[in-house]
């Protein structure tokens, strides 16, 4: 899976035009979603709250701590489904649908980002758990909408990130850590540094390897 395909033209996923289609997708097309949904959620935040006579502090609380749990759902995903290694030859044709393609051809513009018929699933099901666990188990409803929010553009800035990481050299500061961490990733730890728009997962789950000179 981590043997890079050095040939311009992308690998073929699927038979049919119209699958194959779906499976190339440019970042433009993820902030075209994903920024919608990111405002629409607060705007519904900012009217629950409202109607509740709450205070709207907590929308920007919540928010934040939505993109501090995308950090941790992302180094969850990339470890556990993305670099899962199944057994079966189904199992296995699904993960390079999933993830192998792109290492097997990590420059392929069209296939960085997550197609939106993979990603908003996801988000039913990121919105579903955040619904169980802050409106029903500690009973803060008005919280479900914002940290979702939040949840969700962490995404986006992720898939932007990751675009970004594999097309621009990006000289100094945050995103120049980042960008050699996941370039590292691909080039010689396929099996460590998970976090692509943050380190600390890797440092808490021991997946950072020591830097040697």
């Amino acid at each position: 899976m981590e043997t890079i395909n050095k040939k311009e033209e992308p690998i073929r996923l699927f038979k049919s035009d119209v699958m194959e289609f779906f499976t190339h997708i440019s970042p433009v097309a993820v902030a075209v979603v994903w920024l919608p949904i990111v405002g629409l959620f607060l705007t519904l935040s900012a009217i629950e709250s409202s109607f509740a006579a709450a205070p709207e502090w907590h929308i920007f609380t919540a928010f934040f701590i939505g993109v501090f749990l995308w950090t941790f759902w992302e180094y969850i995903l990339h470890r556990f489904l993305f670099h899962y290694h199944p057994r079966s030859e189904a199992g296995k044709r699904i993960n390079f649908l999933f993830h192998g393609v792109h290492h097997a051809q990590p420059m392929e513009k069209t296939r960085l980002v997550m197609p939106p018929a993979a990603s908003i699933p996801l988000g039913v099901i990121f919105y579903s758990l955040y619904f169980l666990l802050f409106a029903i188990l500690f009973g803060l409803p008005l919280w479900v909408k914002p940290i979702f929010a939040g949840t969700a553009f962490g995404y986006l800035a992720y898939d932007i990130t990751h675009y970004a990481t594999h097309h621009f050299r990006i000289k100094g500061g945050y995103l120049e850590s980042v960008r050699s961490h996941h370039m590292k990733h691909h080039a010689s730890t396929p099996d460590r540094r998970f976090g692509v728009t943050s380190k600390l997962w890797d440092y808490v789950f021991g997946t950072e390897p020591r830097e040697t000179k």
